[in-house]
């Protein structure tokens, strides 16, 4: 099938355009003939700057009117990353292919200091995500993390100006916009591990598109597929939000699959970690495994504490 037009919506962030014209391009490679353009748009995620993603909804927040311009049929598909998108989208919406995963890890990036040993007590530093500030706080308790919100390049500037002696970033984010050297390490899993889906991006359309499987199933990576479908089952099975501290991540070797996950308080004074492993063609039940060892350890009654305290 050769498609004649594709629409794609894309949040107007200088990230979220570069991972739309890059997939823009591998459709253009795939269908010379057809005419693929770009429709930007801003969201609630990024008008609302003044507040941490976990008390004003969510990362969903960043693809409400995206997935509004898919259901009215002024876009055919939307380009994500993957750790933005819901564990579960609402009805009436589907992931028609996620994409070969770019760099899964968190980066630390500071204009003085090469690595998170070498900050004194009270430095500051600067993370929009509680998952990062739960690890952070359990191996760094002497640090001040404090929220930063923002594109990339809002929160370089805000390193920059001295609000923060370091922050940490996606590594993904930072070398997609060629900011490979504002990188001064990246952190490996056992000191940061990773949100489920991160370094990958997601192809969201309307359920109802049946037409467009076809057309974008070119551009699924089997293998990351299965990853990110593993991380995403298990943060499912947790009820995994931006509300609370938790990390997923797989990797693939010879078809087996091996899952870590982890949950914690986010001021770092619990954190619960599990693995196992799989074949690849049990991604999801291997998600729900691992989300079933943390709950035997006590991760329910650890989120549903983390829950109260927030609403209290």
């Amino acid at each position: 099938m050769n498609p004649k037009k594709l629409v794609i919506a894309s949040r107007e962030s200088m990230l979220a355009m570069w991972q739309a014209e890059h997939i823009q391009g591998r459709l253009k490679q795939l269908y010379p003939e057809c005419e693929v353009s770009i429709l930007g748009m801003t969201t609630r995620g990024d008008q609302i700057l003044d507040k941490t993603l976990s008390k004003i909804g969510g990362k969903g927040l960043f693809i409400k009117e995206l997935e509004q311009a898919l259901q009215d049929g002024r876009a055919d598909l939307a380009v994500h990353s993957i750790k933005d998108v819901p564990m579960v989208l609402p009805e009436g919406f589907a992931l028609a292919a996620i994409c070969e995963r770019a760099n899964p890890f968190d980066a630390f990036v500071s204009n003085r200091y090469t690595r998170l040993e070498e900050l004194p007590e009270g430095a500051v530093v600067g993370t929009s995500s509680l998952r990062r500030e739960a690890q952070l706080r359990a191996r760094y308790p002497h640090l001040n993390i404090k929220p930063l919100r923002g594109n990339v390049q809002t929160r370089l500037a805000k390193l920059d100006n001295g609000d923060y002696d370091a922050v940490i970033l996606a590594a993904a984010g930072l070398q997609r916009l060629g900011l490979d050297e504002r990188i001064r390490l990246i952190m490996s899993p056992f000191d940061s591990l990773p949100a489920a889906g991160q370094g990958a991006l997601g192809i969201e359309i309307a359920a109802h598109r049946y037409d467009l499987l076809e057309v974008l199933n070119p551009l699924n990576h089997a293998v990351t597929n299965a990853c990110v479908t593993a991380e995403r089952a298990l943060a499912r099975a947790l009820d995994g939000s931006c509300q609370v501290p938790l990390a997923a991540y797989c990797t693939e070797e010879n078809g087996l699959l091996t899952l870590r996950g982890l949950v914690g308080h986010p001021d770092g004074s619990v954190i619960l970690q599990a693995e196992a492993q799989a074949p690849v063609a049990y991604a999801d039940a291997l998600g729900r495994a691992v989300a079933k060892k943390l709950a035997d350890d006590g991760a329910v009654e650890l989120i549903q504490a983390i829950l109260s305290e927030q609403t209290a």
